[in-house]
């Protein structure tokens, strides 16, 4: 499927080597100020062309084709378009029968029995891009109501932060080139990432994702829970390979007495459960933790097949991540937005009282 949300609706579309990416965002409400600026610099963070990341660097502008007015959402579809203006297929060319290990290349040729060998095609991260753009307009809705969604790293492969959730510095990662949580562990995250960039290798990372300002009352029941939704959305961003809600995997050790967040003087003693209850949204802090596995594009020689079924090595050229986990963090945060957004938008007809107050 190329469309997510319920009421807030975002499809994308185009390919890594294709002639552009883009989306469209549908649902949104009227008169929401549209932030040209905010979208750059979302758009900015993304961008490759670091030590840290690919040597690919697009300027990934994004020209909105409609749904603004005089610098407000009119609540019809908002069509942003990204143009490739970078791409190199040629380092492709070798590879067009080639199924490179751990990418998206044979099952998609299992499925649609054809693929475009231009890095990856839609399977691409490049894709991410119209996430970014998608998540950023859905940011400006959220800050309407003082909801704010922040991403960063907390481990670079064996490389783990120790801090607990709290203490995580969003302030200092906003400074860091790679988003760095901990402030102590940067220099150490980077040196993660170089190494294996000296190795023609790559490295995995674990992303952390707060929502603050929340409240409680969000989410759906039963089949379309708040925790289902982010994990929906987390999963689905190129290389993620696990996610926690709060305490996560932890809670399968421990006992209930321990687990539960006991309740006084209007609040939670603990967040065990990252602000979830119910598949509804508590009031608590949203905390969810993702896991990227390492980069799959590598400039190893490696065992693989080709099209026909004959044994090949596969030899990488292009431009690849080193941490495809870095600007993963960035895709995240637009993620967890649009979900929130939606979120948001469908607790309108949640009681009675919400619709006397509109209508």
């Amino acid at each position: 499927m190329n469309t997510f949300g319920t009421k807030l609706k975002f499809t994308s579309f185009g390919e890594s080597h294709g002639r552009a990416v883009g989306c469209v965002l549908d649902g949104m409400p009227a008169g929401v100020s549209f932030d040209e600026e905010f979208l750059h610099q979302e758009m900015q963070k993304r961008r490759g062309g670091s030590r840290f990341s690919t040597p690919r660097k697009e300027e990934d502008r994004v020209e909105v084709l409609s749904g603004i007015f005089e610098g407000k959402t009119t609540a019809q579809p908002i069509a942003m378009v990204i143009f490739n203006e970078n791409a190199r297929s040629k380092d492709y060319e070798e590879l067009r029968g080639i199924f490179r290990p751990s990418h998206a290349d044979f099952s998609y040729f299992a499925k649609f029995g054809l693929r475009d060998h231009r890095g990856g095609g839609r399977s691409s991260a490049r894709e991410s891009a119209a996430r970014v753009a998608a998540g950023a307009v859905a940011g400006m809705l959220l800050r309407e109501f003082d909801v704010v969604v922040r991403s960063g790293i907390f481990g670079v492969g064996g490389c783990v932060s120790a801090l607990k959730n709290e203490e995580f510095d969003f302030d200092f990662a906003a400074k860091s080139e790679i988003f760095a949580l901990d402030a102590a562990l940067e220099g150490a995250f980077k040196a993660e990432i170089l190494q294996a960039k000296r190795d023609k290798d790559s490295v995995g990372a674990a992303v952390f994702t707060r929502v603050s300002g929340a409240g409680a009352g969000l989410g759906e029941v039963l089949y379309d829970k708040l925790d289902s939704k982010l994990a929906h959305a987390l999963m689905g961003i190129n290389a993620v390979k696990a996610l926690e809600i709060g305490s996560g995997m932890n809670l399968s050790r421990m006992r209930g007495s321990a687990a539960n967040d006991r309740m006084r003087d209007g609040g939670f003693l603990s967040n065990h459960s990252g602000g979830i209850l119910g598949g509804i949204s508590n009031g608590n802090l949203i905390e969810l933790k993702s896991y990227f596995k390492p980069t799959p594009s590598i400039f190893l020689p490696q065992e693989s097949m080709n099209e026909a079924g004959e044994n090949v090595l596969c030899e990488l050229r292009g431009r690849h991540d080193p941490c495809v986990g870095v600007r993963g963090s960035v895709v995240a945060t637009a993620m967890v937005r649009l979900v929130m957004a939606d979120a948001l938008l469908l607790n309108l007809g949640s009681k009675l009282f919400c619709l006397n107050k509109n209508f």
